[in-house]
């Protein structure tokens, strides 16, 4: 069997040359994004599958200061699909990727098995190097602060990891219990004073305290709907939007599900204490959120039945991107466009003129034009080798 170092090796060797690029580019203002891809999982029809001989999992970095956007590297890691499109991270200055949500597959035993590492990514180096930092759970989502020097890992046994980073070197600081189940994503504020954690398994948005550095639990939780699962916060600091996936992202839930309505949450940030102010009904598993960084719109990628099988009545082809604008202070709806099948992660791009969605049964990182609130599939598509499963901008 091949080492999976030696293999993360030649890919990034056979990519070094895009890494000098990336330093090129750094001089016009690069809107750096990246994107966790699974090479070893396939949807298919619903059911999940594991192939035999996959190709590796990996980690893209994307500039997107210009349409079309450009994959800049790509690099071998161990990433997953299972939990919340936010499991990867990038810092302002695009010189340290994060990566969570490692996974591997036992062909032998048919079992996942789930790693409690954070692999660091030095994207400075060329090739790049990936090394691993163990935190004692397995890593969900992940959120870098604007300063770059505080990263927060949401992990599955309820607790959240304090990582220092200092140019390349990233350690672990300390270790937050704030919930005895899953989290979920995590994303900070945009003055770095705050984060807001998902309680997937025990509902509800947990408030961190940040100051310089030191990471404390302020007792706050904002009210949300079932399973609050991604987290994004508006470049302005007035708002929060939590995506909440229902019953489908329930530990072990023993029910047959159809495709109902689940919501995304509207939170207030700008003054404390912090609160939930509008609970806004989407489609079937609202996998990922975004809102824009001029705070005007709101992104939501709905599963909306995609994900389940034929012989299911909620079963539908594609899922569905939605659109809402924020007005006086609520989420109102405005487009909506086909998305994709069983698709995860969306952000938008620095200037909110797109969104980005990924499409992981197509293996695709897809694009829409927001257009003054009249969404449209521009039908551009970057190609992938495994299903895109995270995606994150830099701290903005």
């Amino acid at each position: 069997m091949r080492s999976p170092n030696a293999k993360r090796t030649r890919c990034a060797q056979a990519l070094a040359g895009l890494t000098i690029a990336v330093m090129a580019c750094t001089s016009y203002g690069a809107d750096w994004i990246v994107s966790g891809n699974d090479g070893k999982y396939q949807r298919v029809e619903g059911r999940d599958t594991y192939p035999d001989n996959p190709k590796p999992d990996t980690l893209t970095l994307l500039d997107a200061s210009r349409f079309p956007p450009q994959v800049k590297v790509q690099v071998e890691v161990e990433n997953g699909i299972q939990g919340p499109p936010q499991a990867v991270a990038i810092t302002p200055d695009a010189n340290v990727a994060l990566v969570g949500a490692p996974t591997r597959y036992d062909y032998a035993a048919k079992k996942l098995l789930m790693d409690s590492f954070v692999q660091v990514v030095d994207l400075q180096a060329s090739p790049p190097v990936v090394a691993r930092l163990d935190i004692g759970s397995h890593p969900q989502g992940i959120a870098i602060d604007r300063s770059g020097r505080l990263a927060l890992v949401a992990c599955v046994d309820g607790s959240v990891a304090v990582l220092g980073i200092d140019g390349n070197r990233v350690t672990l600081q300390d270790t937050l219990k704030i919930a005895q189940k899953r989290l979920a994503g995590v994303s900070f504020t945009h003055d770095g004073r705050h984060a807001l954690v998902a309680l997937r398994d025990e509902q509800g948005v947990a408030v961190l305290n940040v100051d310089d550095g030191r990471v404390t639990d302020s007792g706050l939780r904002l009210a949300s709907g079932v399973a609050p699962y991604t987290i994004d916060v508006s470049s302005d600091g007035k708002w929060a939007v939590v995506s909440d996936v229902g019953l489908a992202g329930l530990p072990s839930y023993a029910g047959k599900l159809a495709g109902d309505a689940d919501d995304v949450t509207l939170i207030d940030v700008s003054h404390e204490p912090f609160r939930a102010v509008q609970h806004v009904t989407v489609p079937s598993l609202p996998e990922g959120v975004a809102i824009s960084p001029d705070g005007k719109w709101i992104g939501v990628q709905a599963m909306d039945g995609s994900n389940l099988t034929p012989d299911n009545p909620g079963r539908h082809a594609r899922g569905k991107v939605v659109l809402f604008a924020i007005r006086d202070g609520q989420a109102v709806k405005v487009s909506e466009a086909p998305g994709g099948e069983a698709a995860q992660g969306i952000v938008f791009t620095a200037d909110s003129k797109y969104l980005i969605v990924q499409f992981n049964v197509e293996k695709q990182l897809a694009f829409f034009a927001v257009n003054g609130g009249h969404l449209r599939d521009t039908g551009h598509r970057i190609a992938l080798s495994g299903g895109p499963s995270s995606l994150r901008t830099t701290p903005r």
